[in-house]
C-alpha cells in the first residue's frame, strides 16, 4: 500500500509539472489563504496581549468610581455633569467597606506647563497620596509627595516621562527644578517610570501629578471643596472585587440618599470589567479577520477544483487507457485526490513562509504586536489540506465514474 501511495504521489507530481504556470497560479490561491490566516490570527493574538498589558498597567485589582448622571426637574444631565463624588465619600468607603485595601481620589484638567523657554499642554492630576500606589506607578528618580504635602497644599509635582521629554532638555535632571503650572510655581520632586498607552490608546505618561488640595485651592479652583473627578480603590485579592463593588454601591446610595426607584448617580467599573470589554472587542476583530482570511483560502480551494476539472477533461482518454489495463475506480479517485492534496500541501508550506514574513514585516514597519503560535501554523496547514481534499473530491469522483469505453473514444 505504501509503495502504491508513493508511486501515486510521484505520478501526481509529474502530471502537475506538465503545466507549471497553471499549477503555480493554483498554488498561489492557497498560499494567499494560508498566509492570510496566519497573519490575521497572529495580529489578533498580539492585539489581545497588548490590550491585556495596558489594562494591567492600571494597577492591581482596581475599582474605578466615576460621577454619574443626575436628573433635575425631569431633565437628565450627562455623565459627570454634576458633583456626585467627594473626598468624604472616599473616607466613608474606607471606613465601612473592609474589603477595600486602599482608596484614593483625583481630579484632572489639561493645563499649560512652563519650564524656562519650553512649554507643554499636559494633563495635570490633583490626587491623594494613595493614588500612585493604587495605580501601580513607580519612580525612576525622586519620589512621591507626602501626607504633609497634601495637608499643607504644598506646591510640589511628580512628572510622567512624556511631560519630562517635552519640558526638559535630553539628559537634564528634572528633580529639584521649578516649573509653572497655570502660572503657579511647583518644585519637581519625582519622575515616574514609563507606562505607555492605556487600553483606550491614551498616553499614560503625558501626566503631571500634584497634591489634590494644592490643585483645588491654587490651580483648578472649585465651587465645592472636596469634589472629585473619580475615586480609585483596590482590594487585596481579585476574587474580592465583586463583593467590594456591591458594598461600595450600597454605601454610596445611602450617603447620597437615593431612593430604591432612583438610578445610581455614580458609575462603578473594575479592572476585570474593562479587561472583558477589550477582550471581547479583540475576539470580535480576530474572528472578522479570520473570516476574511478563510474566504481567501476557499477561493484557493475553488481554484484547485477548477484545475482538476480541466485536467479530467484533458486526460479523459488517459483515464480510459488506465481503466482498460486494470486500474480500479478507487485507484483513479486516489490519483486525483493525491494531486489535490499535493497542490494544497505545497501551497500550505509556502503560505506558512509568506504568513510569517508578513507578520514580521507588520511588526517592523507598523510596530504592531504580533504573536505566531505553533497551533495557528498547524491549524492553517491542516485547514489547507482539508480544503484540498474537499474541493478535489468532486473532480476525482468525476474521473473515477467515467465509462472506460466512452473515455477511450473521447477526442
Amino acid at each position: 500500500m505504501m509503495i502504491f501511495l508513493w508511486l501515486t504521489a510521484l505520478h501526481a507530481l509529474r502530471v502537475l509539472s506538465r503545466n507549471r504556470l497553471r499549477t503555480g497560479l493554483t498554488v498561489l490561491g492557497i498560499v494567499v489563504g494560508v498566509g492570510a490566516v496566519i497573519a490575521m490570527v497572529s495580529i489578533g493574538e498580539g492585539a489581545k496581549i497588548a490590550v491585556a498589558e495596558r489594562v494591567a498597567s492600571m494597577g492591581t485589582n482596581v475599582i474605578l468610581i466615576l460621577p454619574g448622571a443626575v436628573t433635575t426637574s425631569g431633565v437628565r444631565g450627562g455623565q459627570g455633569g454634576a458633583v456626585t463624588l467627594t473626598t468624604a465619600d472616599a473616607l466613608e468607603l474606607k471606613k465601612r467597606v473592609p474589603l477595600i485595601h486602599e482608596i484614593g481620589w483625583g481630579r484632572r484638567d489639561v493645563l499649560q506647563v512652563v519650564n524656562g523657554h519650553k512649554n507643554w499642554n499636559a494633563t495635570v492630576n490633583g490626587i491623594s497620596q494613595s493614588y500612585l500606589s493604587i495605580r501601580g506607578w513607580s519612580f525612576v528618580s525622586g519620589g512621591p509627595f507626602t501626607q504633609q504635602d497634601l495637608e499643607t497644599a504644598a506646591p510640589v509635582a511628580v512628572l510622567g516621562q512624556t511631560a519630562v521629554d517635552n519640558l526638559f532638555e535630553p539628559g537634564e535632571e528634572p528633580v529639584g527644578t521649578i516649573i509653572r503650572i497655570n502660572h503657579v510655581p511647583f518644585r519637581v520632586i519625582g519622575v515616574l517610570a514609563p507606562k505607555g498607552q492605556s487600553a483606550e490608546g491614551r498616553d499614560q505618561d503625558d501626566v503631571i501629578f500634584i497634591p489634590f488640595t494644592t490643585a483645588e485651592r491654587k490651580v483648578f479652583g472649585t465651587r465645592f471643596l472636596g469634589a472629585v473627578g473619580a475615586l480609585f480603590a483596590s482590594t487585596e485579592r481579585i476574587e474580592d472585587l465583586d463583593q467590594a463593588v456591591a458594598e461600595i454601591r450600597e454605601v454610596l446610595r445611602q450617603r447620597h440618599r437615593l431612593q430604591p426607584d432612583q438610578d445610581d448617580d455614580f458609575i462603578i467599573r473594575t479592572q476585570v470589567d474593562i479587561g472583558k470589554v477589550h477582550e471581547e472587542t479583540g475576539q470580535t476583530l480576530t474572528m472578522m479577520l479570520l473570516a476574511i482570511a478563510a474566504v481567501s483560502l476557499l477561493v484557493g480551494g475553488i481554484g484547485i477544483m477548477n484545475v482538476l476539472l480541466v485536467s479530467v477533461t484533458e486526460r479523459t482518454k488517459e483515464i480510459g487507457v488506465c481503466m482498460a489495463v486494470g486500474a480500479t475506480r478507487q485507484q483513479i479517485l486516489i490519483q486525483f485526490l493525491a494531486e489535490a492534496v499535493i497542490l494544497s500541501m505545497i501551497g500550505g508550506c509556502l503560505g506558512i513562509v509568506v504568513g510569517m514574513l508578513g507578520v514580521q514585516t507588520t511588526t517592523t514597519l507598523a510596530g504592531w504586536p504580533t504573536i505566531i503560535t505553533p497551533e495557528t501554523v498547524g491549524a492553517a496547514f491542516v485547514f489547507s489540506l482539508v480544503i484540498g481534499l474537499f474541493f478535489g473530491l468532486y473532480p476525482a469522483n468525476k474521473a473515477a465514474l467515467l465509462n472506460p469505453i466512452d473515455a477511450l473514444r473521447y477526442e
